[in-house]
């Protein structure tokens, strides 16, 4: 990938994931037709009752910015086939649903605050009459489900999913970011699965270049693109494939489900959400945090309570995620560190008793502050030949330096030290 086309992607490092369609009014997780073996017949009430008076693209992009997120990625196509754009292929879109171009909407109110504009695109579609069932088909366990397959031909769905990227790729301007999901070459319960070339995912890729030269693209095409995506887990290190760093962004949900879910109560803290985002920029990687609105298209009141509360931590700590990166340095067990230049930022996940011991960094700091009020920290050595009094810090190995801490927390989500590094 360019270093140029990744520049913005590695300087933002927060992302908001919107996923929207008419699951949300169905409002138990946007699997909701595959995991009830719904028939077209019995999800058709969700695309006839959708109404999404409430979904408010401007709110959304500034939410997402006062939030701290530089880029946005919304679904313009899910699983169940249904667009939110005016798609000259298919009548099953928001237009005809609700007479409304919600690409459109959402493009010009991200281009409005100054985002970078992400689109999510299933490569997956269970209402086209070509795609074939296979074990992810709402249809794969109906007593003729090997039937229905007859008649379908993936060659004509290719045409269609192609069709449908050039148009997202042409009609809406520049598009920084395109998220495909997913391939699934394997075989389970006696169904083959969907490999690259279910999608041509050469002649797929191929085209976004060419359409798009500057966009990233993840790796979900089941060939080699420009990011990699963690799913609902955090990474260990910095991702490595074949010696080189790998870029790669953590995508997490508020809880557990990706559309509006409403009985799902399984909410995130701010601090757990604060906390797995220092921890994806501690490791080179980026975290795109999803929103799922609800059948009317807003946002859940839990949500925006969340989203207030890291907005409010984002405020006063940004410089320690956006633009920052890995430090190598060895973490305290307190927490980790993030670097912007000749900043160290040691995000504290848990709050030590008076003194924190950062080992390495002896001679190499020459201010300390809280981040969150720019309160100086006194620091020391602490000279290894001296008999250590019952009151001084010991044990420590040469080279620590001491930061002396008050034993009140600072009242925020994740409290930061801001380390400013000697030029050695």
């Amino acid at each position: 990938m360019g270093v140029m086309r990744q520049a913005w992607f590695d300087e933002a490092r927060f992302g908001m994931f919107v996923h929207f369609g008419i699951y949300s009014v169905a409002a138990r997780h946007e699997w909701v037709q595959s995991y009830e073996r719904l028939t077209e017949a019995d999800y058709r009430p969700y695309f006839e009752n959708f109404d999404p008076d409430r979904f408010d693209a401007a709110a959304l992009a500034r939410r997402a910015k006062e939030t701290g997120m530089g880029y946005v990625v919304l679904t313009t196509k899910h699983h169940d086939g249904f667009c939110l754009w005016d798609s000259a292929l298919t009548d099953f879109t928001s237009v005809t649903a609700c007479g409304r171009d919600l690409v459109r909407e959402y493009v010009d109110a991200l281009r409005a605050e100054g985002l970078k504009v992400g689109l999510y695109h299933s490569l997956i579609d269970w209402h086209h009459p070509d795609f074939t069932v296979d074990w992810n088909h709402p249809r794969r366990d109906d007593a003729d489900a090997r039937a229905l397959n007859e008649g379908r031909d993936m060659a004509r769905y290719r045409e269609y999913l192609h069709g449908q990227v050039q148009e997202l790729l042409t009609q809406y301007g520049q598009i920084d970011y395109l998220f495909f999901d997913f391939t699934y070459p394997e075989e389970r319960d006696g169904w083959a699965g969907k490999g690259p070339d279910a999608w041509d995912a050469e002649a797929l890729l191929a085209l976004c270049r060419e359409l798009q030269p500057e966009m990233l693209v993840n790796d979900r095409l089941g060939i080699p693109a420009d990011f990699v995506t963690p799913e609902q887990y955090q990474p260990t290190s910095p991702l490595m494939k074949d010696g080189k760093p790998e870029i790669w962004e953590a995508c997490q949900t508020l809880n557990g489900s990706w559309g509006y879910h409403r009985d799902n109560m399984d909410q995130k803290s701010p601090t757990l959400l604060v906390q797995m985002l220092a921890d994806s920029v501690s490791m080179d990687g980026n975290m795109l945090l999803n929103v799922g609105p609800d059948g009317r298209g807003a946002l859940a009141p839990r949500d925006e309570r969340t989203l207030d509360e890291i907005g409010g931590w984002m405020r006063l700590h940004r410089d320690a995620i956006i633009g920052a990166g890995h430090a190598a340095f060895p973490p305290p067990r307190e927490g980790v560190y993030t670097r912007r230049g000749d900043r160290l930022y040691l995000h504290l996940f848990s709050w030590p008793l008076g003194f924190l011991h950062l080992p390495g960094l002896a001679g190499r700091v020459r201010f300390a502050r809280l981040l969150n009020d720019g309160s100086w920290l006194r620091t020391s050595v602490t000279d290894p030949d001296q008999q250590a009094s019952h009151m001084t810090p010991a044990g420590e190995v040469e080279g620590t330096l001491t930061v002396h801490l008050p034993v009140r927390r600072p009242d925020v989500l994740v409290p930061v030290i801001e380390l400013t590094l000697t030029g050695e």
